[in-house]
C-alpha cells in the first residue's frame, strides 16, 4: 500500500476533516481485508462497513471473530491490508506515524477493554489526557463545561465519581467498576465525533450496567457523537439503532 508523507504539524489531517461535507460518514471502509502477517487467513474481509455521524451500532460476535481488529483498523492502530478507510471523510489509511496519532487523538474517545488508565495519576488527571494530546477536545470541554476540569469534573459527576476526594486518588485505588466509569469519562471529555467502547459494562451487574449505558448513552447523543459499542451482552442490543454480528471477520 503506498505511504503518504507525515506532516509536521497535524494541521493537514484537521483541516482535511473540517473541509469535508457534513454528510460524510463518520467511518466509512471499503473492500477492507485484514491479516497480520502475509500467508496468514484474513481476520477481516468486509465489502463495505459504514457508522453514520450520530449512529449508536452495536457490534456483537464470539471471541476470535475480528471485532478487537476492526477496532484497531478504525482508529489507525494497526492499517488494513487492503481496502480504503475514512474517517469523517478524511482518508486516514494514507496517514502516517504522528499524523495518523494526531488524528486518532481529535477524533476518537476509546474505552479500552483494560482500561489503560494510568496508574501513577490521580483519576482527574486520567480524565483529562482526553484533551491534553489534542487542541480540538481541549477547545470542546472548555465551550461544554468552562474548562477541561470543570467538564472532567462534570463527567465523573455524572458517572457516579463525584466524591473530590475520589478525584484525587490514584486510579488503582479505585475498584474495577469505578475505572471502568474514569476510563468512559476520558473517552467522553472534549466531544469526540467518535466513541469507541469495547466491553465496557463487563465489570458492572444487571441494574448498574442498565444504568451505566443510559448513561453513556444520554453522554453521547448530547455530544453528537457516533457510538460504536462492543459487548457479548445482547440484552443490551435493544437501546441501539443497528446492531451488527462479525463471524470469522465478516458480517454473520
Amino acid at each position: 500500500m503506498p505511504e503518504a508523507a507525515d506532516t509536521d504539524s497535524g494541521m493537514v489531517a484537521r483541516s482535511a476533516a473540517r473541509d469535508v461535507s457534513s454528510a460524510a460518514p463518520a467511518v466509512l471502509l471499503e473492500g477492507l481485508r485484514f491479516r497480520w502477517d502475509h500467508g496468514q487467513p484474513w481476520v477481516l474481509d468486509l465489502p463495505h462497513f459504514e457508522l453514520a455521524r450520530g449512529e449508536r451500532l452495536f457490534l456483537a460476535g464470539p471471541s476470535g471473530s475480528g471485532k478487537s481488529s476492526l477496532l484497531s483498523v478504525i482508529t489507525g492502530i494497526v492499517r488494513p491490508t487492503s481496502g480504503s478507510l475514512r474517517i469523517m471523510g478524511t482518508p486516514t489509511d494514507t496517514l502516517r506515524g504522528a499524523a495518523r496519532d494526531r488524528f486518532r487523538a481529535d477524533h476518537f474517545g476509546i474505552v479500552f477493554q483494560l482500561f489503560n488508565l494510568l496508574p501513577y495519576l490521580s483519576v482527574l488527571d486520567n480524565v483529562l489526557l482526553g484533551c491534553r494530546f489534542s487542541p480540538a477536545r481541549t477547545a470542546a470541554a472548555t465551550a461544554r463545561g468552562g474548562s477541561p476540569m470543570a467538564e472532567a469534573m462534570r463527567l465523573l459527576e455524572r458517572l457516579g465519581l463525584g466524591a473530590p476526594a475520589l478525584h484525587r486518588r490514584p486510579a488503582t485505588g479505585l475498584s474495577v467498576g469505578q475505572q471502568q466509569r474514569v476510563a468512559v469519562a476520558r473517552a467522553l471529555i472534549g466531544n469526540p465525533p467518535i466513541v469507541i467502547a469495547d466491553e465496557p459494562t463487563s465489570a458492572l451487574d444487571g441494574p448498574r450496567r442498565r444504568e451505566f449505558l443510559a448513561l453513556l448513552l444520554e453522554e453521547v447523543a448530547q455530544a453528537g457523537s457516533a457510538l460504536l459499542f462492543v459487548s457479548h451482552d445482547p440484552a443490551l442490543a435493544q437501546d441501539f439503532d443497528r446492531v451488527l454480528t462479525l463471524d470469522g471477520g465478516a458480517p454473520a
